[in-house]
């Protein structure tokens, strides 16, 4: 018995490890199952290829290629790569005649499998690439987008803003960044102006959009813009400074304070279009430890509007900035006016800010910048 015992464990013992083996291998094929079936159809390609050359020529073997650039992670990507170019090189050597059109063939596909391959070694620096890639660049268009929507406001107040990137991508330079304390009857707005342009300061802009949204609401209004300023000289940007401007605004009472760093001075329309500038102004956020941003301020009162923009609206070639920021105050006043009249007494039909930020922005600035542009109106 004990003999039988024994053999029992000692088969036992050996099924393990099969087992383990067995079930390792499975997981494998299932966490890389896009790289083995690219493998094995870039195999059969490549046996066609040299097996019937006249019926299935060499670039066939770029359908997998561009394929795996989608599916594949960077490492995986770099090693299918490898693969595929081996595969080229023996079906290569199995055509009967090597003619012009062959070896441009042969040109094509190495110089796509070079150019794949110095992609996948890109992204291994970032660990990410393909469908995840394209996946995390949605995610920061989407957490930017969310984070620059305006709340609601009580009645009596109306709020148009937009962002247009340079070129229509949909990552920007400019963002706002709104306090959710509307309910307590105080609206804080910051409109921030990252230096760079496209993807490279999308990324900016959301890692400050990020610190900006823990901070208001949570720090005196005075105290914003300096924070922001103390973050940045922290993070040490290649290019890093931002201008901005901060609104505080009792909704109560209209009483406002405007803080400017190195931003474009913000407007105040009066009800019959006369524009007044404000803001002292501070040095821009990220390059002085320790800089001050005095208030500017007054009382927002019924038919008055507040403007605030990025320099993408008022810097046009041929005209000096004030002479653009002139021209914005008249037609944001023009605007203003029209919409007012147009709508009449029955505020419920219209608001009257609907669209204004977006005809501002067609009716001044230049396409080759980030523009923003926020109207805040007392109705």
């Amino acid at each position: 018995m004990e003999v039988v015992e024994a053999k029992r464990r000692r088969s036992a013992a050996g099924v393990a490890p099969r087992r383990r083996a067995v079930r390792d291998l499975r997981r494998s094929l299932t966490t890389n199952r896009a790289l083995v079936t690219l493998v094995a159809m870039t195999t059969v390609l490549g046996l066609l290829v040299a097996w019937r050359p006249e019926r299935f020529p060499l670039n066939t073997l770029t359908i997998p290629m561009v394929v795996s650039t989608l599916f594949l992670r960077p490492r995986q990507l770099a090693g299918y790569i490898t693969f595929a170019l081996a595969v080229l090189a023996l079906a290569t050597t199995q055509q009967e005649t090597f003619t012009p059109r062959l070896w441009a063939s042969v040109a094509t596909y190495t110089f796509i499998g070079l150019f794949v391959l110095g992609i996948s070694l890109r992204r291994v620096q970032l660990g990410v690439g393909g469908a995840e890639g394209e996946a995390m660049l949605v995610d920061l268009r989407d957490r930017l987008q969310a984070q620059g929507e305006a709340p609601p406001l009580p009645d009596g107040w109306e709020l148009d803003a937009t962002v247009r990137a340079a070129g229509g991508t949909p990552f920007s330079g400019d963002f706002f960044c709104y306090s959710s304390c509307t309910e307590a009857g105080r609206l804080d707005a910051v409109l921030v102006d990252v230096s760079g342009k496209g993807v490279s300061a999308g990324t900016r802009s959301l890692q400050l959009s990020g610190a900006l949204s823990g901070l208001l609401g949570a720090v005196p209004p005075a105290q914003i813009l300096p924070a922001v300023n103390d973050f940045l000289i922290r993070q040490s940007w290649q290019e890093g400074f931002a201008t901005a401007v901060h609104l505080s605004l009792d909704l109560r009472t209209g009483q406002y304070d405007v803080y400017v760093a190195g931003h474009p001075p913000p407007l105040a329309l009066t009800a019959d279009g006369r524009a007044r500038r404000l803001g002292a102004g501070g040095p821009l956020l990220g390059l002085i430890g320790g800089a001050a941003y005095p208030a500017d301020g007054g009382e927002l009162r019924p038919g008055e509007a507040l403007v605030l923009y990025t320099d993408g609206l008022v810097e046009v070639a041929g005209l000096d900035i004030d002479e653009g920021i002139d021209r914005l105050a008249d037609v944001a006043a023009h605007q203003l006016e029209r919409r007012v009249a147009r709508r009449g007494p029955d505020v419920a039909v219209e608001p009257a800010l609907r669209g204004v930020a977006d005809a501002l922005i067609a009716a001044t600035g230049t396409p080759g910048d980030d523009r923003a542009v926020l109207v805040l109106r007392r109705a």
